[in-house]
């Protein structure tokens, strides 16, 4: 076993040591020969600081050891690298050693004091203040996004910075980074950067380490062994195939989206069957993705513990130990002189507009930014290609309710002034009596939404919505099997968060002498009590604002009616209705954007209060907070005007009044319909033409054009700065939080009350396709790359789609039974018209009102506004006329209406959901040809293992049967007599010998 490690360890690249010591030459340890003696004494790592030996370094790196044989018993301190701006060091800006061969897989940027005498010259470029806007201008919406402390360590962070002194910084920079070179990482310093009193330290992880940890993580790696893949056979393959070459011209050109004939084998990777694996070329076998991961797992694994309490690499960037940490992008875009690399190929394939009619590379996506977010690309086109065939409906029925529009009966009635029909007030002594005609526009405006089959549509997304997330599963299941996904999160183990583990070390501090011996100390439900309760008592504050909020937008509409009603200008007066719905509505959709990012943090604080233990728990927590207190936000209003606006109102000399003297407003004789419409649309535009145009394309537009404003010395700087400085000066990723937050709320708009609005799905789908290029955008070029996450699914967003599409059809039911008038009109026509149309409905919906039963003090200030006495006014509800027995009483057709609308509620939600079911049951989660090549691959890689244990048998045998052959040998030799034997064994022993050769395969006789 010895022989066998140390031949590892030549394979791995590892040093030889004398006595445990690392060897002079190692390069992590190099110090470059040009350093100026100045800048050696100004790094924070001095000469008499020692670091342990750095286990299994390369051997094979060219570069500068240092040789002294003095030295060769000694651990070698890492030195700061410094080289002069015209040296053969920067005359390659990649993402490289000064050495221009070890890759920089991960930086960490810390603030440096410079003395004096190596300070550089002042620049309006090298200002603090200037870097510290730069930064946060090329951050996009970070305010408004819930943070994820597994997506950027450095955004976690931010919620705890406290102020520590430098000196105590650099003490814990140090042993940090002692113990960073004890896991076998290669470290560099660069203190003499183009950006003032920012140092980088960048961080090399060598093949050894990236093969121990590569094992540790059960990473898959792609095997020599490799089978062809073959395409189902049955219809629904057939058309999938037929639909890709089709449409084969909007596809990519990018080799990693298309289809693959072969694939190889993946089997997590271990050093002891790296004979498995094709390591021909071992830059390429750890693509840059897996090396940062790799690298950052390493980092959140070690720990400072000389202070007071352990800190890790988020806890070092809350106090401020360091100032971020990220690793690095490819390469360059733009520029004469950018090479080829997988950002430039994304920027040009992807993030470009010029490109909006293509399809996403997913596996570019995949490969450069990890696994969770090429699904998240993969969901939202998904969810863009799904809106189409919705999209053609919807405006297909809008079309329908414009042809029919002139044809319609009860529009036709309420527009024809031979009618002459007479309406109560609409507000008290303000509002004076007037003609139905005038809602003649309204009504014909309603139709285009209201008509039979806007019915149609409901039924049909609500179909629609189960079949994009049985397609979405099919397509998530075929995306885990070419990502090697299938097995991932069986028994994957997520770490402690930092504050978590600081929370345990104090109750354990507290508890030394009660805690019992071998006992581990955790955070129970009784320590987290007070912060369940703050969670559970301001999440209902923050509900209870936004109703109050709703309330005090009905109270505005109340009173602008009343106050427009009063005004003497005659374009006031005769743009009543369209003045106070439009003016609410934008108000609603300023005061939604508002809270949507004081909600935002809210739930953070409250999600942090809580402590969760581990990343995945704190994500899904925020996420589920945030979801409710911006889902309420968002629909409130919307809810108000379909189901409760038009109900609490009260009849004429009986209406219901809030705070005093504000009566209840009341829909128009269309119904509430067009109103919800009109607020529907407002707030579904105005959220994504402020929040995603305007926060995603304006402000950085913007702040761009400020910068160019600075001196042409910036432009030079920039073209020569190194690779982690120029992703320095990007903004930080801070998770995929806020784009599925919006895409989620989206969809609620899309599915939750489609019945009243059926062009939402085109304009959801208009926004799409300009989202999925300016969230290419923003990733590729004004974010620092993230950390590759490995996902196999979209996680609890998966669980917020299918809980709204169930909602979806219970809403729709109640905005078609409650909302519309399209009940009361199948009652009307079947059971009240004379000659079963539905001529007279108008009438029919329409109750008598005495004047002389006005409350005192609420009959109209100008009661001859119409130039005549009236005597009897009309108003929309089924009641007793005031002569019957029992006047102003509900009538029998106001509880036949009610009935039928619940029965039509009951039938549509069972109809639906039982059609829903039936669908998500028909169509297999798994696609079959998927199915059968994940069978074949379990066992294709059951016979690669029979196969190499039989052939580790087979050798086993071999060598026993040599030694057996030179022992009888020798006996031979001794014993002439027991020659004639051994010797025929022999012969034997040879034939099968040569039989093996011939057959290429060792073949062996009972």
């Amino acid at each position: 076993m010895e022989r066998q490690d140390e031949s590892d360890d030549e394979l791995f690249g590892g040093a030889s040591r004398r006595d445990g010591a690392v060897e002079p030459g190692s390069p992590a340890l190099a110090c470059e020969r040009s350093c100026s003696p100045q800048r050696k004494v100004s790094g924070t790592m001095r000469r008499n600081d020692n670091y342990l030996p750095v286990a299994g370094e390369e051997k094979n790196m060219d570069v500068d050891f240092i040789n002294t044989d003095a030295m060769s018993n000694e651990s070698i301190p890492m030195k700061n690298l410094y080289a002069d701006e015209g040296s053969p060091l920067y005359s390659r800006l990649g993402p490289y050693f000064t050495d221009g061969r070890r890759r920089v897989d991960y930086v960490l940027a810390y603030h440096i004091q410079k003395p004096s005498s190596i300070r550089r010259q002042p620049s309006r470029f090298g200002d603090n203040g200037f870097i510290h806007r730069l930064r946060r201008s090329m951050s996009m919406r970070s305010s408004r996004a819930p943070l994820q402390p597994k997506e950027d360590p450095e955004i976690a962070a931010q919620e705890q910075r406290t102020d520590y002194n430098e000196n105590d910084k650099r003490f814990r920079r140090d042993e940090f980074e002692e113990n960073l070179l004890e896991t076998g990482l290669q470290l560099e310093k660069d203190e003499g950067s183009k950006i003032p009193g920012i140092g980088f330290l960048k961080v090399h992880a060598p093949w050894n380490v990236l093969c121990r940890e590569a094992e540790f993580m059960k990473l898959k790696m792609p095997t020599k062994k490799v089978y062809e893949v073959k395409q189902g056979s049955n219809v629904v393959e057939k058309i999938r195939l037929f639909i890709h070459k089709v449409t084969a011209p909007l596809h990519p050109k990018v080799d990693a989206n298309r289809p693959q004939s072969v694939k190889p084998l993946s089997h997590p990777f271990s050093r002891e069957k790296q004979h498995l694996f094709d390591l021909s070329d071992r830059d390429k076998f750890f693509d840059s993705k897996t090396r940062n991961s790799i690298v950052y797992e390493v980092l959140k694994r070690t720990k400072c513990t000389r202070a007071k309490y352990s800190m890790g690499i988020t806890s070092l960037l809350a106090n401020g130990v360091y100032t971020s940490a990220y690793p690095l992008h490819d390469g360059d875009i733009e520029g004469v002189n950018a090479e080829a690399n997988d950002r430039k190929l994304l920027y040009e394939e992807w993030a470009s507009y010029s490109v909006f009619y293509k399809y996403q590379p997913i596996g570019l996506i995949r490969k450069y930014f990890g696994e969770k977010v090429g699904l998240y690309f993969a969901w939202l086109g998904v969810y863009t290609q799904m809106l189409i065939p919705a999209a053609i409906v919807g405006v297909i029925v809008f079309l329908y309710g414009c042809a029919t529009v002139d044809g319609n009966i009860p529009s036709m009635e309420i527009c024809d002034p031979r009618n002459n029909i007479t309406m109560c007030p609409l507000c008290d002594r303000a509002c004076s009596y007037w003609k139905l005609v005038t809602a003649c526009g309204t009504a014909r405006a309603s139709h285009l939404f209201d008509n039979p089959a806007t019915v149609f549509f409901s039924i049909f997304m609500a179909l629609w919505a189960v079949l994009f997330m049985e397609h979405w599963k099919r397509r998530q299941m075929r995306l885990n099997y070419i990502w090697d996904l299938t097995g991932f999160g069986e028994e994957e183990e997520d770490h402690n968060r930092a504050e978590y583990e600081f929370r345990v070390m104090k109750k354990t501090m507290r508890q030394d002498n009660s805690t019992p011996k071998g006992e581990k100390v955790k955070l129970t439900c009784t320590d987290r009590m007070p912060a369940y309760l703050t969670t559970v008592v301001m999440m209902g504050f923050m509900i209870l604002v936004t109703f109050a909020i709703v309330f005090g937008v009905i109270l505005y509409r109340i009173s602008i009616k009343a106050a427009l009603h009063m005004s003497t200008s005659t374009v006031a007066r005769s743009n009543i209705r369209a003045t106070v719905k439009t003016t609410a509505a934008i108000i609603n959709l300023i005061i939604i954007i508002i809270m949507d990012e004081i909600y935002g943090a809210i739930a953070r604080w409250l999600t942090t209060l809580e402590v969760p233990k581990t990343d995945k728990n704190y994500e899904e927590r925020l996420i589920f907070k945030t979801f409710v207190l911006k889902f309420v936000n968002a629909f409130t209003p919307i809810v108000y005007l379909a189901f409760f606006r038009g109900r609490l109102v009260g009849r004429p000399g009986s209406y219901l009044y809030v705070v005093g003297s504000y009566r209840m407003e009341e829909c128009a004789h269309a119904g509430c319909l067009m109103e919800l419409c009109i607020q529907l649309c407002i707030t579904m535009l105005g959220k994504q033409l402020i929040q995603n145009n305007l926060f995603e394309i304006g402000i950085p537009k913007l702040k761009k054009l400020l910068r160019r404003r600075k001196s042409d010395l910036e432009e030079e700087v920039n073209k020569t700065l190194q690779r982690h400085e120029k992703d320095h000066m990007l903004g930080p990723f801070t998770g995929l939080s806020p784009e599925y937050m919006e895409m989620i709320i989206q969809f609620g708009m899309v599915t939750l009350f489609v019945a009243s609005f059926p062009l939402a799905p085109l304009f959801a789908l208009l926004n799409n396709i300009i989202e999925i290029r300016l969230d290419a955008k923003k990733f590729v070029m004004e974010l620092r790359r993230p950390i590759a996450a490995k996902a196999k699914d979209i996680g609890i967003w998966y669980n917020l789609l299918r809980g709204l599409s169930k909602v979806a059809v219970i809403v729709n039911a109640f905005v078609i039974s409650f909302t519309s008038d399209f009940i009361p009109r199948l009652v009307y026509q079947y059971m009240y018209s004379v000659d079963g149309t539905m001529h007279g409905f108008v009438n029919h919906t329409l109750s008598y009102f005495n004047v002389s039963d006005f409350q005192p003090g609420t009959d109209p200030i100008q009661p001859m506004h119409l130039g005549y006495k009236v005597e009897i006014c009309r108003y929309k509800d089924y009641r007793e006329p005031p002569s019957s027995s029992t006047p102003y009483e509900l009538s029998k057709e106001f509880w036949a209406v009610l009935a039928a609308r619940l029965a039509f509620v009951v039938v549509f939600q069972n109809v639906v959901m039982l059609m829903s079911d039936f669908v998500d049951w028909l169509i297999p989660d798994i696609p079959k040809d998927i199915s059968l090549q994940i069978h074949k691959e379990k066992i294709l890689m059951v016979e690669l293992f029979m196969k190499e244990e039989q052939g580790k048998r087979l050798a086993a045998r071999d060598n026993h049967n040599l030694d057996n052959f030179a022992s009888h040998s020798s006996a031979n030799r001794s014993s002439p007599r027991a020659r004639s034997r051994p010797a025929a064994q022999d012969v034997v022993w040879e034939n099968e010998h040569h039989e093996r050769e011939a057959n290429g395969s060792p073949v062996y006789r009972v």
